[in-house]
């Protein structure tokens, strides 16, 4: 996609994602900031160099651009990836918040989502990791989401973000939907999501 290795903060709130994509607008800024306020609203384009006035169209053709392939990010994905990292049986407050997001997203817009359970030790190593595939059900279910495929990446050693780039990459996903819980809690490295992660990142804040 287009849009590849662009991180996306959004508020919470799932209930208008159309919304939420309006923090990815820039604004428009250039030299004409430098006039003064009160001359602004009697300053003309047709009064500005002919070089200024070619950026600004350029700038403003840019912004429509960049605002197309943000909508595109946003209406036209159709495999979201989840990815869980925390190993709490009933989920952190995050997992949970990314679970009702992507769930709603993927109803609303009609994709699929896969899970990817990811933890450096092996599954015999929690012995509640049952209950947590079973919270994790639960609440896609409660957002209105019963049909998901699931993976499970434990006791590899590998990152985590390199694991959920090559899933990523391997299952051609168009969204990746995490917290930024996972990225406070060390579990996922941030600086490396755009070196691993071939498609948009919605980061949600806690």
């Amino acid at each position: 996609m287009a849009f590849a290795h662009c991180f996306i903060t959004v508020p919470a709130d799932t209930s208008n994602f159309h919304t939420a994509t309006s923090i990815l607008t820039r604004p428009f800024s250039s030299s004409v900031s430098s006039f003064p306020s009160s001359n602004l609203n009697t300053c003309r384009l047709s009064n500005f160099p002919k070089n200024l006035r070619i950026r600004h169209k350029e700038s403003v053709k840019a912004q429509a651009s960049e605002a197309s392939a943000a909508a595109d990010a946003f209406t036209n994905f159709k495999h979201v990836l989840l990815p869980i990292t925390d190993r709490n049986p009933y989920l952190s407050e995050g997992s949970r918040q990314a679970a009702a997001t992507a769930a709603a997203m993927a109803k609303k817009y009609g994709a699929d989502i896969t899970v990817v359970v990811i933890d450096e030790k092996e599954k015999e190593a929690y012995p509640e990791h049952e209950t947590q595939l079973a919270s994790i059900r639960w609440h896609l279910s409660e957002g209105g989401y019963q049909e998901f495929k699931l993976l499970e990446r434990l006791g590899e050693g590998s990152k985590p973000t390199a694991i959920i780039g090559e899933i990523a990459d391997d299952m051609n996903l168009d969204m990746v939907v995490m917290s930024m819980e996972a990225i406070h809690s060390k579990h996922v490295d941030a600086n490396l999501l755009a070196e691993f992660i071939p498609c948009p990142v919605l980061l949600l804040p806690l």
